[in-house]
């Protein structure tokens, strides 16, 4: 249970729609009621197709679509949901935030699980 004074230290991530094939990963580093603010606003940004709680050990906490989640296939969003805690630049991210090396941090995904690319003229 946490404190009554802020004791949530959270890491809030929001995967952003930047383009069909390039998302956004969009973190930082929050405590207290600002860790609730934060979460609630990656939940409701309007490209954001992911969001995700993590503890300062890097565990996932919680997570789930966000309001721009049907820009993307039903199918990406799912395998999304499977890979962000193991994906790297999610890591890579969490780590930045645990270590202080800074309380915001924002990289393009690196991620194998964008839709593919319609072939057109093609049968």
């Amino acid at each position: 249970m946490f404190g009554l004074f802020g004791g949530k230290d959270w890491n809030v991530l929001a995967v952003i729609f930047e383009r069909r094939d390039l998302y956004k990963v969009s973190g930082q580093r929050v405590k207290g009621s600002a860790a609730v603010k934060a979460r609630d606003g990656a939940k409701a940004h309007p490209r954001s197709i992911y969001w995700a709680v993590f503890n300062q050990k890097g565990s996932f906490q919680e997570g789930g679509p966000g309001a721009g989640s049907l820009q993307v296939p039903g199918d990406v969003l799912k395998r999304l949901e499977r890979e962000i805690a193991t994906n790297r630049t999610v890591q890579e991210i969490l780590k930045a935030l645990e270590t202080r090396e800074s309380d915001k941090v924002a990289k393009p995904l690196v991620w194998h699980g964008y839709p593919p690319r319609q072939m057109h003229g093609a049968d």
